[in-house]
Parts: C-alpha cells; structure tokens; sequence
C-alpha cells in the first residue's frame, strides 16, 4: 500500500492524512503527523480520536528481555546515547534512542538515532559520508544512559566540527580538590 493509499484510508475513516511511515522491527509501523489545521468539529455523532503512536506506544522490543527491562526511557521511549570515540575517550555528541534504534546500532556495526525533531530513525554518515563505526555500547549504572564507543570518520557534528562540544565552553568558576 502506497503513501497515498494510506492517506487516502485514514482520510475516509476521519483521522488526517499519514505523512510518516517508518518500518518497525517485527512488522510496519504508522505514525499519524497531519499537515492540515486540526479541523473545527461538526454537529453530529462524536467519534473516538485516533492516537497516534509514538517511540513509547507498547510494542515488543526487539532487544534481549533483559536489557529491554533494564532500560529506563524517558516519557517519549527515548534513552540518551553519549558517543565517545574508543580510542582517544574523546566526547563526540549526543543523540537519542528507542529500543529499536539501540537494537539496529548493536546489530549492524553503524550508530542510528531515533530524531526527536523529526520523529524518525537516522544513520550517522549516511548523508554526510561521516560514519561512526560500533566499537562498544555500555548502559550506565541506572539504566538511563547509554555509552557508545564508535571510530568517527569525519566530523561528528552537523556544523562541521570534530564534536559537538568544540568551541562551545561555558563561562564556570572551576573547582578544586583539597
């Protein structure tokens, strides 16, 4: 079924057009995002609004049982990933996961995000040519952040620059010991 197959079965059923469509581990997944202003409700019988699922609608993980209950996700599904490349410890950025998003990174040798902004998977590299290839992914001690050790080639920021971090120090009285 195209895009516009399935535009055109939600708008008969009353739900806005799908514009997003993103494969989900065991089967497809609809994300409903509308393009048009809410419409203004008519007189007549009331009809259940549709909620669209999100990172954080129940599906089964595609990750180890284990893992998956370890995981503490935030409200939207998402767990931080730091990336830090393996062998200089240097701090790379930061993105965001869900359960697949960490399974495919684990599974396929290449970092993939879920895009908050844009409410869909990414591969790091794939538009810019600046891979970042799995060396290690760590769960921190609560569960709430991952440490993904990858080799960067290329720049790891989108502006450009070897982090996301450089040339961006914040003014701070530094701390001493003793």
């Amino acid at each position: 079924m195209t895009g516009a197959e399935l535009g055109s079965a939600a708008t008969l059923a009353g739900v806005p057009s799908f514009t997003h469509v993103r494969g989900r581990g065991t089967g497809t997944r609809l994300d409903l995002m509308s393009e048009y202003p809410t419409p203004v409700p008519s007189p007549g019988p009331a009809v259940p609004a549709a909620v669209p699922p999100g990172p954080a609608a129940p599906s089964p993980s595609p990750l180890p049982a284990d893992l998956a209950a370890a995981l503490k996700r935030d409200s939207a599904g998402l767990v931080a990933a730091v990336v830090q490349q393996y062998d200089t410890k240097e701090v790379l950025m930061l993105g965001w996961m869900d359960d697949e998003a960490l399974h495919r990174t684990m599974t396929t040798g290449r970092v993939t995000f879920y895009s908050r902004s844009r409410q869909e998977y990414w591969r790091k590299g794939d538009t810019s040519g600046h891979v970042q290839w799995v060396k290690s992914v760590a769960m921190d001690c609560d569960g709430d952040a991952l440490l993904v050790r990858v080799d960067q080639v290329g720049a790891a920021c989108h502006t450009g620059t070897r982090t996301c971090f450089d040339g961006r120090d914040l003014a701070v009285t530094p701390g001493h010991a003793g």
